[in-house]
């Protein structure tokens, strides 16, 4: 009898367990595939050295790390958002408040192609607990307005940084200037060539030529549409690249020696059957660990429409290099990852000649006379010597991502109906027991 209450015990708490393992591993498959992607930002590093003095100790020799953070691309005519990264600060201990307060924070900053609005206003930072000796790390937003005029890029150049704090009586600062010579720099997305709106810079997630190498890369893409674009007449897209500073595509520095080939994609959409052009370009020297180089020129991006129309055109993914042992499978295969955000361009097909050409329909003399044939029958068997392996097609159309999107879905379903058996038997177990106690 106790082994009947023991069993049924084990066959109830499996029978739940299951049941509720299954539904945890549903929700966390779904939650995991609707995960969004994260959105790129342009990002980059500054070294201060700060003087003694002001609210906040120092460590002679000791560089103050400040990050500056942009969108990877800005409009001109408009304004937005750079975020200024301050570290972890300690506060001297005449300093420590009594009253929760913030860190206040006074960058002098100089852009090219723009203004700053509120220059000299200090920017509120992290927040500081009463009493406490340490202020963490936190962030400070400035609002710059990008000049109408402005093309190509916008520049950020950091200045000296005064930290102080906002409840302090006197306005004691502590002041560090930069030891950096460099700048950020924020392209300015209008694009060239084409009519359409959106950004010409396409956010690429690289994989390749391992599925561990994964790169973010952003490349300014330049689609220049044909102007006499026919029916049944094949018809070329230029295609034009340019990569963000500090967002290159780099080679492996070890392993897989990737050939000089890119292949580049557009999407078509609007016209029946016309969903995308293909080409092939050739990049410059690859060398091991560094930048792979896009082509100087721009190269053709080649289809065919079968109807006539207005199809609108946007850039898609790239692929670099090829695997001679398998034809023309791409080492490195790019993702794009802001479509919706893209700029589209707009492309005319017209119709084609449809009248055939003048042709000599005057007949030709042949000899109608029968002439006798002898017919001789054979068989025969063919083995097959070799099999024949598939290749992708050169320039091929890119027809998926797989496993380079993230988690595999089967796994969920896979360890859920495992779950799910487990529960069930746990139940046929309980039921059994049930019966005969």
């Amino acid at each position: 009898m106790l082994m009947s209450q023991v069993g049924r015990r084990l066959a109830q708490t499996t029978s739940a367990l299951g049941l509720v393992g299954a539904l945890v591993v549903l929700v966390c498959g779904v939650f995991v595939m609707a995960t969004p992607t994260t959105a790129f930002a342009a990002t980059k590093t500054f070294s201060y050295s700060c003087q003694s003095g002001g609210p906040f100790t120092v460590t002679a020799g000791t560089p103050l790390t400040v990050t500056l953070t942009s969108p990877t691309s800005v409009t001109a005519g408009q304004t937005f958002d750079l975020t200024v990264g301050i570290p972890t600060l300690t506060l001297a201990t005449n300093s420590v408040p009594s009253t929760a307060t913030t860190v206040a924070v006074n960058l002098a900053l100089t852009p090219s192609g723009g203004t700053v609005t509120e220059p000299t206003t200090p920017k509120p930072g992290a927040p500081i607990a009463a009493n406490a000796t340490t202020a963490p790390a936190g962030n400070a937003t400035y609002k710059v307005s990008v000049n109408s005029t402005t093309t190509g890029k916008i520049s950020l150049d950091p200045g000296d940084l005064r930290l102080g704090i906002t409840s302090a009586t006197g306005g004691t600062t502590t002041t560090c200037t930069t030891d950096s010579t460099e700048v950020l720099d924020v392209p300015i997305g209008t694009g060239g060539g084409g009519n359409g709106t959106g950004t010409d810079l396409v956010e690429y997630e690289c994989v390749g030529p391992e599925d561990s190498d994964v790169q973010d890369v952003e490349i300014k893409v330049e689609l220049t549409m044909p102007t006499a674009a026919k029916v049944n007449e094949q018809f070329a897209i230029k295609w034009k690249g340019t990569y963000t500073t500090g967002k290159e595509l780099k080679a492996p520095a070890t392993g897989q020696t990737i050939a000089a080939k890119i292949f580049a994609y557009a999407s078509l959409t609007g016209i029946t059957n016309l969903t995308s052009a293909t080409g092939e370009g050739t990049t410059g020297t690859i060398t091991a660990g560094g930048t792979i180089p896009l082509p100087t020129t721009a190269f053709d991006l080649k289809t065919t429409a079968s109807t006539a129309g207005t199809a609108t055109v946007k850039p898609a993914d790239v692929n670099f290099g090829a695997n001679t042992a398998t034809g023309n499978t791409p080492a490195i295969m790019c993702k794009v990852q802001n479509a919706t955000e893209l700029k589209s361009y707009t492309l005319t097909v017209a119709s084609g000649t449809t009248s055939p050409s003048p042709t000599n329909t005057s007949p030709t003399p042949t000899n109608t006379s029968p002439r006798p044939t002898t017919t001789r029958t054979r068989t025969e068997t063919v083995t097959p010597t070799a099999t024949r392996k598939s290749q992708t097609p050169k320039a091929g159309a890119d027809t998926g991502a797989g496993g380079t999107m993230g988690p595999d879905g089967r796994l969920f379903i896979l360890t859920g109906t495992g779950l799910v058996a487990a529960a069930a038997i746990g139940g046929l177990v309980m039921r059994r027991r049930s019966v005969k106690g």
